[in-house]
Formats: C-alpha cells, structure tokens, sequence
C-alpha cells in the first residue's frame, strides 16, 4: 500500500508534507503531494476503477498518435510511465515527464528516459518534439490554457499532439449512471485497493468540474493548435482529442 505518512518533494526539490487529495483549486504542490502518496498502487487502483479499460484506453493513445520510429515524443504526466512504455512500443524515442517524483520513483524499472517537469513551465526548447500527448493528466493542471500553450511551444511544426482524458458520457441514462458511479461507488472501490481513497474523491470532483468534448476542443484551438477532432471511449467516459500544431 501507499506509505502516506511520508513527505513528499516538488520539482524544485523543496520538501512538502503529504496531502489525502487536493482541492479543485489545482494548487501545484497539493496536487504532487497527492500523487506522490498514491504512487505505489496507483497502476493497480486505475485498473481496477476502470474495470481494465485503462489498458485499452492506452493503446488507442499510442495509434491516434501515428509514430514512426524517427519521431521524438513527450508523454506529459506520465506518472509511474506505464503509458510512456506503451508509445515506446510503436519503435519511437519516448521521454516520461512528471512533477510528481514520486510517481516517477514508482516507475523506476520502466527503462525510458525520465524528466522532472512542471507542465506549466517544460524544461524543453522550443520545437523539441515530433508528438506529445499527456493522458488523464491535463485535468489535474492549475492553468489549462497555460499547460497547452506549453505543449505547443514544445511541438515542432507540423507536430501532432494526443490527449487522453475523462469526458462526457453521450447517452444520457449512461451519462446518469456513470455520476452516481463517480461520487459513490468510486471512493468505495478505491478503499479497498488504495491506501488514500480521499485522493479518489478529488478525481471524481475532478472529473465532474472538467468540459466536455466541445469545450476541451475549443480549449485546444486557443492555444493555436489546427485540425483539431475527437473520438469517444467507451462511451464518452474518456475521449481522445487530437490536433496538429501550427
């Protein structure tokens, strides 16, 4: 289980004590606390919530991305690089960034390049990547415009980018259900398999509070991305947008 007792460390290397979960504020150092306690199970805790869909939901990510081998990827809020390993698998050069060292600690056998980065400010220079994508990670960011005008800068011309990310559900009953599933059975579930449940009312809140479809896509057109669609996951709980940078 977790250990979270401890005290974590942000990217700038200063200590912080651990938070159960942040508030919807996003503030940074609340949120890497958060993380940085759920480390060690959270593989196995996002799992068992998405009754295995994060596997699938992982997958389509690395096809909507096209890479060929010559391609240079970030993978944003890689967490514990279990996503990175997949892009890793299309034969692309892969980098894992996080700002929760715990996170990346919990995926130290994971044999890709790792990054201590704030998605706020990237330690990257202008036109470093070929694609990035961050998965079920943009939601967790204080500034969201801010985060992609980064993943812009850090995209080459004609670079694509991939989010993966909870959505809205499209058909109302399911839409229904699904609430009631994220308020109360998810925390439920969550105590079994992780040691900090409160985190996962924070994802649950989390995911209420984020735009839907329409609204993420008008997001990712003002930070001067082009061509800019989408696709549903299991019936809109997740959604790939994708866009090209221009």
């Amino acid at each position: 289980m977790a250990d979270t007792d401890r005290a974590g460390t942000d990217t700038a290397g200063n200590d912080h004590e651990h938070v159960d979960r942040a508030s919807l504020d996003k503030d940074p150092a609340e949120v890497a606390a958060m993380f940085d306690g759920v480390a060690k199970r959270y593989d196995i805790t996002n799992t068992v919530l998405s009754f295995a869909q994060d596997r699938r939901w992982r997958k389509a990510t690395r096809k909507a991305l096209a890479l060929t081998r010559d391609d240079i990827v970030l993978d944003l809020a890689a967490g514990t690089a279990v996503s990175t390993v997949e892009l890793a698998s299309s034969g692309a050069r892969c980098v894992a960034a996080d700002f929760s060292l715990g996170m990346l600690k919990a995926g130290a056998q994971r044999d890709v390049p790792k990054v201590a980065a704030d998605a706020l400010a990237l330690p990257f220079a202008d036109g470093s990547f070929d694609a990035a994508t961050i998965s079920f990670g943009l939601r967790n960011v204080h500034d969201v415009p801010q985060a992609l005008s980064e993943l812009h800068r850090v995209l080459k011309p004609g670079g694509r980018l991939v989010i993966c990310e909870f959505s809205t559900p499209t058909l109302r009953p399911f839409r229904t259900v699904y609430m009631e599933y994220l308020m109360k059975a998810l925390p439920a579930v969550a105590t079994r398999v992780s040691s900090n449940p409160a985190a996962y009312v924070y994802l649950a809140e989390s995911i209420r509070a984020w735009p839907d479809q329409f609204g993420l896509g008008d997001l990712i057109r003002g930070a001067g991305f082009d061509n800019v669609r989408w696709e549903n996951l299991t019936g809109g709980i997740a959604a790939i947008h994708s866009g090209v940078r221009v």
